[in-house]
């Protein structure tokens, strides 16, 4: 089922232990008023009983809970949740893999927006990065995981920078015909002074060259052999000096640069093979909702799922590696095995993270003994997402030991973590907005990327915003006219369920609780893209 992002009573989720509050035992089951048994089932005797099955239990270290102190509460609440608690516990002396009931903690209030991300962000540099060596061939994309430093001088020697003619002292020169200096040759002689000789771009120049003349700036007299030039000569001009670009261990490139083609190119001419690489986080998806359609129109209450086909080249834009996507339905059982045996380094589940009767993300992370980072965000859309690192399977242990320089970070006790996930919400929008929140800028830890500086752009026209929640609320960008200053234009379609406005988006604006005014500046967060947009006025602004 897709998760609602409609606001979801602080209730106890679907899955979870709960007290049994009504009697289940004896003749007076299901009774209500202050009715107090006596007798060897009285509270009294049975509040003994219970102590003592506590005392065996701490013993054998088979129980976690206090305990009990009720004695002022009402008979049939006591009754019942004292034979629940005795029964259960004698179950677990019986058998340890019988677990006590826990009550459930309250929820706790939703996160900010902008605690949230910084949640997520933190969570994604919590550990020391993997480092690997990519050939040039393969390193594109990747996050530098060290700073490049010159691995010899840049040019490693003077240079010609353009075709022409080496001379020495001044002019005229005496030259003999030939072909002169190539690039790629071995050293040349020194020039004697009054003397020139023909040099190609990238040649080396001869010891004791004054200057390069370029050749449509020189006159060359056959008849006499003598070089003439056109204009004044200054010394040094036209040659690349050894170094000139920079010296052997000069840091190029800062750790956490993405590498470009340009990137490549200077690693190449710095005298680099292979690069010292992030791996790139590796994301597995997954989809519920037994509602959802792969292909086809939708019918019979039916839908097509749109998260299936945009959150793999959404995520692949953010330079991850993305399984393709797994479509589970409304299977607990089966969302239970997809998380236990995943060894990527995050997973992204659509829909289920409410409290629907098949919404079973928060009750199988309960089952998993997942630690919730974030469980709510005050936004709208997407208020029900959710962050969470799963314990590590074994299968998981055993893909961190055979990469030991992997990351490091565990939890207490020495045991290594296992994969994150970001829960999304079913609804479109909802599900952007989480992407954009948790997914994002984990995503950028995980890979080491620097964190992106905010920037803040002119909205024009009034944009309404929620009363206590962050709204994301897509935009354009637009150029000033007649002098007027760049601004962003909120987009029509925007709600929950939609993508139509977010397609024709570059980017979303953060708007605070309450809205602003046409002229106010606002936070925007940039798409991992640029569509064109032309075909953005009118019906969509």
């Amino acid at each position: 089922m897709t998760g609602s992002d409609q606001p979801h009573p602080d209730r106890p989720r679907p899955g979870r232990s709960l007290p049994d509050l009504t009697c289940s035992d004896g003749p007076h089951s299901g009774s209500g008023g202050d009715f107090r048994p006596t007798g060897p089932g009285s509270d009294l005797a049975r509040e003994e009983e219970e102590r003592a099955v506590e005392q065996a239990l701490a013993l054998v270290g088979g129980s976690s809970r206090r305990p009990s102190s009720r004695r002022d509460a009402p008979a049939t609440s006591q009754t019942s949740e004292s034979d629940h608690r005795s029964r259960t516990d004698r179950a677990a002396l019986e058998d340890p893999t019988v677990t006590p009931p826990q009550t459930p903690t309250p929820k706790a209030p939703p996160l900010s927006w902008g605690r949230a991300r910084a949640v997520a962000a933190r969570a994604g540099r919590g550990g020391p990065l993997a480092a690997i060596r990519l050939p040039l061939d393969r390193a594109l994309g990747h996050v530098l995981a060290e700073a490049l430093g010159a691995l010899a001088d840049l040019p490693s020697f003077d240079t010609s920078a353009m075709d022409g003619w080496a001379v020495a002292g001044p002019g005229p020169w005496a030259f003999e015909a030939g072909t002169g200096l190539l690039a790629g040759r071995g050293p040349a002689t020194p020039l004697p002074d009054g003397t020139a000789v023909r040099i190609a771009t990238g040649a080396r120049v001869p010891p004791d060259t004054t200057a390069v003349i370029r050749s449509e700036h020189a006159h060359a007299d056959g008849d006499k052999g003598l070089l003439h030039a056109r204009r004044p000569v200054v010394t040094g001009q036209d040659i690349r000096p050894r170094g000139q670009e920079c010296r052997s261990g000069e840091q190029l490139v800062p750790a956490g640069t993405v590498v470009t083609p340009a990137v490549l190119g200077l690693a190449a001419a710095a005298g680099y093979d292979a690069l010292p690489v992030v791996p790139r986080p590796r994301v597995d998806i997954l989809v519920l909702g037994d509602e959802l359609l792969a292909a086809g129109l939708p019918h019979d209450g039916l839908i097509r799922d749109a998260l299936g086909p945009m959150l793999g080249p959404w995520l692949r834009a953010l330079g991850v590696e993305v399984s393709g996507p797994v479509r589970l339905g409304d299977d607990a059982g089966a969302l239970r095995d997809a998380l236990a045996s995943s060894d990527a380094d995050l997973i992204v589940t659509t829909g289920g993270t409410a409290s629907g009767p098949v919404d079973h993300v928060h009750p199988v992370l309960d089952a998993l003994g997942a630690e919730l980072l974030v469980d709510g965000v005050a936004v709208r859309p997407g208020h029900p997402m959710l962050l969470a690192r799963l314990p590590a399977s074994g299968q998981q242990q055993g893909q961190q030991e055979r990469q030991p320089e992997g990351r490091a970070e565990g939890r207490p006790g020495g045991q290594p973590d296992g994969p994150y996930l970001v829960g999304l919400p079913g609804n479109p929008l909802a599900a952007v907005s989480g992407l954009l929140t948790l997914a994002e800028p984990l995503l950028a830890g995980l890979a080491g990327r620097p964190a992106q500086d905010p920037y803040r752009a002119l909205v024009h026209a009034e944009v309404h915003g929620h009363p206590h929640d962050t709204r994301l609320v897509p935009v354009v960008h637009r150029a000033g006219r007649a002098g007027g200053r760049d601004h962003v234009a909120p987009l029509r379609y925007n709600g929950p369920a939609m993508l139509r406005g977010i397609a024709a988006a570059d980017g979303l604006a953060v708007v605070p609780p309450g809205g602003v005014r046409s002229g106010t500046e606002v936070e925007i967060l940039d798409l991992p893209w640029a569509p064109a947009t032309p075909w953005t006025e009118g019906c969509f602004t």
